[in-house]
């Protein structure tokens, strides 16, 4: 069992539930703590229910967990909503209300002046929630200093003198209480290496640009919009790169390639819902041979859907998007530190190959932040097969033995870049001559088996738990911090394959890994079991049972365990 210890943050939409998480989460990752933050909240601007976790540990938290140590309830609904998750010895740190339920829990319910110190010291009112971290401060034992010195940090960019205040009347309310949890809070004294409190988005980003972006356009969509407004504020210290805004999604796309067949190095993003609006132009980048980047963040679908919450159903979609046949890269991240190396990976693929590169997320991976390492070694920049020598004899889809043209841009001297949606000719003439055809469609699949070698130098999947154990777990994208988690609570030792890599599938890999095993349990956030399904389709291995959850919401570890210690008794 772990020592994991989980806060609860409830309000109305407004109330900086997701900001205090954030701070919340700063601070206890300054103190050496592994923290994962978990934000749920309705497409509301004011009212409703938000609502966020916060779960630490010194050990590894690769996501957070129900059941709470304390609830910190910013109006009455979070009590009522919330009081359920509550462990046993649990306490509630509430605002000034009247409320039954409260009542009725008794010690565990602790009445702090929220509301009212935030307009004693005419705070904003988003800010009030710095009144219960203070006192939550208190509660385990960390020292005033020690909790001001980090609070200035976390607080460098968000008005830290009026949020410090709150925070100090908190703990000094709190600590005249003289209650304290047996757990003290303080700093790491060990020398391992601090990590950083990151989200998917920002860390797919930062890979980006490690990768050397030149050009960002995307409308934003849930959950994918943070990718826009971090590289957008990026701008000042990148003089190169170049973020727009266009009127919506199909605009986002065409200004793309655009940008690609000027020679720009670009990338887009939006929610699968804007990445459907896209796929015609998505086509074009697959038959033009253009180097195109798109990160494509799932959300609870079809249509709207459940637009702040999260789902996997979207992997066969993505798999085989847009029209006609092309190669495509499509890599899923897990959680901020592969969602930045697939940043960088994709756009040098997308160089090196010529062709479009997805990023798969979700709202998961894209919008919770959890302590990470994010590599800081120099990532080395992939231009590809350029154009050494043109001239006018210049054939843009020149065919060659891997499948790869050489590569020029409009401006290149004497030379001309034809370009275009039609099926072509090595020289891009449009034709619609059968055997010119049969030779353009053997050339973009002689450069997708020039691709597929690309899977030897790649970590496409990823093994984890007792490489020797009869069953197998096998996992995609988002789940797998739950599958993580839960391993900690399995009565029966289980090997754990990741799948990184789905396009293109490494079969040889993934074979390897499951072909062993006695029993293949499935885990993923769909109805269709569609991992289930591409491993059969690529494999022909069948699993032998799938956990599937499709309400919107990720797996808790625990009910997680529980599930798979039923699949794998004995």
């Amino acid at each position: 069992m772990t020592n994991v210890f989980t806060i609860g943050i409830g309000g109305a939409a407004g109330d900086g539930t997701g900001e205090a998480g954030y701070t919340l989460g700063g601070l206890l990752a300054e103190l050496g703590y592994e923290v994962f933050v978990s934000l749920a909240n309705p497409s509301l601007i004011r009212g409703g229910h938000n609502y966020t976790r916060v779960s630490f540990s010194r050990d590894k938290v690769w996501c957070d967990h129900t059941k709470l140590d304390v609830l910190i309830a910013l109006n009455e609904k979070s009590v009522t909503l919330h009081k359920s998750e509550l462990n046993q010895d649990a306490i509630v740190l509430a605002d000034s209300f009247e409320l039954t339920d409260l009542v009725e829990l008794g010690d565990q319910a602790i009445v702090l002046p929220i509301t009212s110190s935030a307009k004693e010291v005419k705070a904003p009112m988003v800010a009030r929630n710095s009144v219960a971290i203070g006192a939550l401060c208190a509660y385990f034992g960390l020292d005033f200093d020690i909790m001001q010195r980090i609070l200035q940090n976390v607080f460098k960019d968000k008005k830290p003198e009026i949020n410090i205040k709150l925070a100090n009347i908190g703990f000094e309310f709190f600590k005249k209480l003289g209650r304290t949890h047996p757990k003290k809070l303080g700093p790491d004294q060990s020398e391992k290496e601090l990590k950083e409190l990151i989200d998917g988005n920002t860390a797919f980003a930062r890979g980006l640009l490690a990768a050397g972006l030149n050009f960002y356009v995307a409308y934003p969509m849930t959950p994918s919009s943070s990718i826009l407004h971090y590289l957008a504020g990026q701008q000042k210290n990148y003089p190169e790169l170049k973020v727009i805004q266009p009127e919506n999604e199909l605009a986002a796309i065409n200004m793309a390639l655009g940008m690609s067949y000027a020679g720009k190095r670009v990338a887009i993003g939006s929610a699968t819902g804007g990445f459907t609006l896209m796929l015609e132009a998505f086509s074009f980048a697959g038959g033009a041979e253009l180097p195109l980047v798109v990160a494509v963040s799932q959300r609870q679908a079809p249509a709207t859907g459940a637009p702040t919450f999260s789902s996997q159903t979207d992997l066969q979609m993505v798999i085989h998007a847009g029209h006609g046949e092309f190669p495509r890269v499509i890599i899923a991240p897990g959680d901020a530190t592969e969602a930045y190396l697939a940043g960088a990976n994709a756009l040098n693929l997308a160089w090196k190959y010529q062709l479009p590169a997805v990023v798969l997320m979700d709202k998961i991976v894209s919008e919770h932040p959890a302590t990470n390492l994010i590599p800081t070694d120099k990532i080395e920049i992939e231009t590809g097969k350029l154009a050494t020598e043109t001239g006018e004899s210049y054939g843009r889809y020149e065919i060659t033995a891997d499948g790869i043209s050489p590569l020029a841009f409009p401006g290149t001297p004497k030379t001309v870049v034809k370009v275009t949606s039609y099926e072509h000719d090595e020289a891009g003439i449009t034709t619609e001559e059968p055997t010119e055809i049969k030779a353009m469609i053997e050339k973009r699949f002689t450069k997708a088996e020039t691709l597929a070698g690309e899977l030897e130098h790649q970590e496409t999947i990823k093994i984890y738990g007792d490489k020797q154990a009869d069953a197998v777990i096998v996992f995609w994208g988002s789940t797998k911090g739950p599958v993580l988690e839960a391993v900690k609570y399995l009565k029966r030792p289980a090997k754990l394959v990741q799948i990184v890599w789905v396009e293109p599938f490494d079969v040889k890999r993934v074979f390897a890994a499951l072909t062993s095993a006695k029993k293949i349990i499935n885990v993923e956030c769909n109805h269709n079991a569609q991992m289930a399904a591409l491993i059969r389709e690529k494999t022909g291995l069948e699993v032998s049972a799938n956990i599937l959850k499709y309400d919107s919401r990720p797996f808790d570890p625990l009910e997680l365990a529980d599930k798979i210690n039923e699949l794998n008794h004995g």
